[in-house]
């Protein structure tokens, strides 16, 4: 889920387009929902997400979003089982921009060390090493990861063929940019009806929506399959007796 701001040309306002996009258990990419919200408040999300409720929508397995405050305040209101994603692009970008220019180059390679590591224990490890290299110098910086930890490493308690897509929030971001592009070129769409359109018409074009997305172990992880650091189990009773015996 994300939201993009625009002016709207004939009505001297601005709109906030609050979009969510789903991945089916196959691994097929849906538009779920293009709303108008005002802003990105928690109201406008939880809104939404009783809406899609009442159209029968289950709560999702994982939600992959930015840090904006109003979604993650309005996704247990709704769907409390639903667990929650932090994107690394929009977290990497917060964390930079706390930092001097000379500091950058080194704590983009601390938080690549956290993002893409093997697992968990090893996330975590780099994580404490991040804090104590930089945590007295820059605590500001340094709280944006060790205060989201848990969000950020959500995506180690799924498959790991899965964890490139929940790291970020790219299926939408993708789309937002002809719908940026064009607000540049027109000033803003006329009314707020026509930029939701156009948000909408630009999902549906196949260069930046559509598609398919990993799909392949989501049905055995539904079905309780055992996983083990992102990799599948596959004879779990047979590896604990061996256990048991060794």
């Amino acid at each position: 889920m994300d939201g993009v701001h625009f002016r709207v040309r004939l009505e001297q306002a601005r709109l906030c387009c609050l979009v969510m996009v789903g991945v089916r258990v196959d691994g097929t990419k849906e538009l779920v929902a293009v709303a108008d919200g005002e802003r990105e408040s928690t109201d406008s999300w939880a809104e939404l997400l009783r809406r899609l409720r009442r159209r029968g929508m289950r709560a999702p397995v994982v939600m992959v979003g930015d840090g904006a405050l109003g979604l993650w305040r309005a996704l247990p209101e709704v769907f409390p089982a639903t667990c929650s994603q932090r994107d690394w692009v929009h977290r990497v970008a917060g964390v930079l921009a706390c930092l001097p220019k000379a500091c950058q180059a080194g704590a983009r390679k601390a938080l690549a060390e956290i993002r893409d590591a093997p697992d968990r224990q090893h996330a975590q490890h780099a994580i404490e090493a991040f804090a104590r290299d930089d945590g007295a110098k820059w605590p500001k910086a340094v709280a944006k990861v060790t205060g989201d930890a848990e969000a950020l490493l959500c995506f180690f308690d799924f498959p790991a063929e899965h964890w490139p897509p929940l790291k970020t929030s790219n299926p939408i971001e993708s789309t937002f940019s002809p719908v940026r592009a064009r607000t540049r070129v027109t000033k803003g769409p006329g009314s707020k009806a026509a930029g939701l359109a156009m948000a909408f018409s630009c999902w549906k074009q196949p260069r930046t929506g559509g598609g398919r997305s990993t799909g392949r172990t989501w049905s055995r992880w539904r079905a309780g399959a055992r996983f083990d650091k992102g990799m599948l189990v596959e004879r779990p009773d047979e590896d604990e007796a061996a256990g048991v015996a060794a």
